[in-house]
């Protein structure tokens, strides 16, 4: 791998072992707010769990915010089980199908055990290969209720799948790899966004406008985390970095190139963002593929909902098996980095 790979797949590493189920973000916004500071930010938290920083610009009456999201999808407990097993409800997006029969970690408020997901018997009654309901799920645990509570473990109580089984791993070809994981999402904004603090640091960048990076919580669930810092800040553009899943109703290919949203299922994005961005991406030879989601949402859309900032946009890497063990080519993150560092760099609204 190229120095700059080894970088990305490192930083991504050291984020992916860090569990971040969705309202429980606080280890991984420490992480972040450490990292910051070690490049020399004084980076802040709000009471919502939000980390960001603001970085000067060469103009103070725009500003533009760029966010990643810390939450991951997860499971919850809905009910212990005499037998000590746990009835479970999704928490974000992830399908029964999506995540299988696999070991997870239960996150008591006293003690993390395993268990595994259960789905029955391939010898029962199901005549067809039907998507099986979360009703119908339940995780295994092999400890007794009072055990359970001893743990800490009630309704509410988070569940992920095994840190050590998530990944990342590396697959194909040397000279173009594939990364895969579960997930990415949105982890690998992280990635970007940190690495796009450090060069701004390191280069003594000044942006061309007032620039917010944000870390925000609660993505997966209602965008709450960037819905309350927006107006807290009400920043003129939002910029979600997040992923491009590849949907069936959008042409998407699984290669070097990043995608840009061009409308979700709330609303169109900024044409000017759009336009911006994509020239960001020529001027250093990366070409942006154009997404159009009929069944998704970002923090950006939801941000646009609200009317907190002017106009919103969504850029990131395109990715196979959303919210699943997804896959991107490795070289479309340090392609959604060198597109970032030069709109922010140049970029004057």
């Amino acid at each position: 791998m190229q120095p700059y790979q080894e970088e990305i797949v490192s930083l991504f590493s050291e984020l992916l072992e860090i569990p971040a189920p969705s309202g429980y973000e606080g280890e991984i916004a420490e992480h972040i707010m450490k990292k910051l500071q070690s490049l020399g930010y004084s980076p802040n938290k709000d009471h919502s769990g939000n980390v960001y920083l603001k970085i000067e610009g060469e103009r103070s009456n725009v500003s533009s915010c760029y966010a990643a999201h810390m939450d991951e999808i997860a499971l919850m407990v809905t009910k212990i089980n005499e037998d000590g097993s746990l009835n479970i409800e999704r928490v974000g997006g992830t399908l029964p199908w999506k995540f299988g029969e696999r070991t997870v970690e239960i996150f008591g408020s006293n003690k993390t055990i395993k268990g595994i997901t259960s789905m029955g018997s391939g010898h029962g009654s199901r005549k067809n290969d039907s998507q099986i309901k979360w009703e119908e799920v339940d995780v295994v645990t092999g400890y007794s209720p009072e055990d359970l509570r001893n743990f800490g473990i009630a309704v509410g109580t988070r569940i992920l799948p095994l840190r050590s089984e998530c990944g990342p791993i590396i697959l194909g070809e040397e000279n173009d790899p594939l990364l895969a994981a579960w997930t990415f999402d949105d982890r690998m904004g992280i990635v970007a966004l940190l690495r796009l603090a450090k060069y701004l640091k390191e280069e003594n960048i000044k942006p061309k406008m007032d620039t917010i990076i944000a870390f925000t919580v609660q993505e997966e669930t209602s965008c709450f985390g960037a819905r309350t810092l927006s107006y807290k800040l009400n920043p003129t553009y939002f910029i979600a970095v997040d992923g491009c899943p590849l949907a069936s109703h959008s042409p998407l290919k699984l290669d070097e190139r990043p995608g840009i949203w061009l409308k979700d299922r709330r609303q169109f994005y900024s044409t000017e963002l759009i336009e911006g961005l994509s020239k960001a991406a020529e001027e250093v030879d990366v070409e942006l593929q154009r997404a159009i989601f009929s069944g998704a949402a970002s923090d950006a859309s939801s941000v646009g909902l609200t009317g907190s900032a002017d106009q919103v946009a969504t850029i990131g890497h395109v990715r196979k098996n959303s919210h699943g063990f997804e896959i991107a080519s490795l070289e479309v993150f340090e392609n959604l980095y060198k597109t970032l560092k030069e709109f922010v760099s140049n970029w004057n609204g």
